[in-house]
């Protein structure tokens, strides 16, 4: 799977916001290249929520563990539920793992967001591909969700 089949599998779900820093846009340098996908019919940027899938190209200061800055090497990450989370890696958000973050093909927990129960995949292939699809459209249904649930309270 590539970068860009991900992406337009995540903005197919619909309601997408998509952001894609890149150089000239005011968006700091260590974004650039990066997808943060958000769900946000009406267009605007939310401030208040993460978003629900990213994929990122390179390795960031503080989170150097899966080794993306390799040639062609990925990572995508997934804002999952808990219970999600549990059946991926066998234990909860809060309790650390032993797999190898730079692992491709591989579900993960994140190495930094574990505890938010994200998980994550470098380079995703043929082994997660159907598993990621699942987890993406189970993301976005609870930031739809959320989104509605904050819509309506306005």
């Amino acid at each position: 799977m590539t970068i860009e089949d991900l992406a337009g599998y995540i903005e197919s779900l619909g309601g997408v916001l998509t952001l894609h820093p890149a150089p000239g846009d005011g968006t700091p340098e260590i974004a650039w290249g990066d997808y943060f996908f958000y769900y946000a019919p009406d267009g605007i940027t939310p401030t208040t929520v993460q978003p629900f899938a990213t994929l990122i190209t390179k390795d960031y200061p503080d989170d150097t563990t899966s080794q993306l800055d390799r040639p062609d090497t990925f990572r995508l990450n997934i804002n999952t539920s808990r219970d999600e989370f549990i059946e991926w890696t066998g234990h909860t958000p809060r309790e650390s793992g032993s797999l190898d973050p730079s692992t491709t093909d591989t579900l993960i927990p994140h190495p930094i967001y574990a505890s938010a129960a994200w998980l994550a995949v470098v380079n995703p292939g043929p082994r997660t591909e159907a598993p990621i699809r699942n987890l993406l459209r189970n993301a976005h249904d609870r930031a739809r969700a959320r989104y509605d649930r904050r819509t309506e309270s306005d």
